[in-house]
């Protein structure tokens, strides 16, 4: 059971498709785990519930921060939530697995909202002021063979965000594809969304894409 506050964003459909490639990803006791913009907490809550050994979450929000610990306490799973943005609440640490389901809604401008329940979608005209800055700093905290779990909408550029984290020396498939219908966010903006060309007249769903990118582990030296 998962518990949410008032003025905290839902787990959707793409948390669930988020959420499968988790589970199927798989993590031990010593598997370390990121959860970015976590919200509810529902991921960091999946990741401990398969046996992670040390589960971080991360949200700027602080009703968010409060909905995971108690979505933690709930489930009976030690999480250490803190309240930051992005990466820098993390510095210095490093994991083998970081997970993110971030906002990625086109919005009607580039400034993001700060303290409404719109921060848990808004991402600028191009929906990618969260991607971008994930893509570019994921590298710094996964450890060696460590992997990023990031989930984005087709509307934002998927070619861009595999791009960006290839410029970054990792490894990137995709692990998944889900095609959804719009929920009350995109129809609501579906007039400006065809007026940019992101959609077509009459759309109606969207498709989900989970890019799974991977830190190469450096070779052994053999001859040392």
């Amino acid at each position: 059971m998962i518990v949410r506050l008032p003025g905290v964003y839902p787990p959707q459909h793409d948390t669930n498709v988020l959420t499968d490639v988790l589970v199927a990803h798989g993590v031990t006791a010593r598997t370390r785990v990121l959860d970015l913009c976590t919200g509810t907490g529902v991921l960091s809550v999946v990741a401990a519930k398969a046996g992670a050994g040390h589960v971080v979450a991360v949200d700027i929000a602080r009703r968010a921060c409060l909905n995971t610990r108690l979505n933690a306490m709930v489930a009976g799973k030690g999480i250490d939530v803190r309240r930051g943005d992005l990466t820098a609440a993390v510095q210095g640490e490093l994991f083998d697995l970081v997970v993110s389901n971030p906002p990625y809604v086109p919005a009607w401008a580039d400034e993001l909202p700060t303290g409404s329940i719109e921060r848990a979608w808004d991402a600028g005209k191009d929906g990618r002021a969260l991607l971008d800055r994930i893509a570019v700093s994921a590298c710094e905290v996964l450890a060696p063979g460590g992997v990023l779990l990031l989930l984005q909408s087709a509307l934002c550029g998927v070619q861009k965000t595999e791009t960006m984290l290839e410029e970054c020396g990792l490894e990137v498939t995709v692990a998944a594809r889900s095609f959804v219908p719009f929920g009350p966010v995109m129809r609501a903006r579906r007039q400006i969304l065809e007026e940019r060309g992101l959609i077509v007249v009459g759309q109606d769903t969207e498709e989900l894409v989970v890019l799974r990118a991977t830190k190469t582990a450096p070779p052994i030296d053999t001859a040392a």
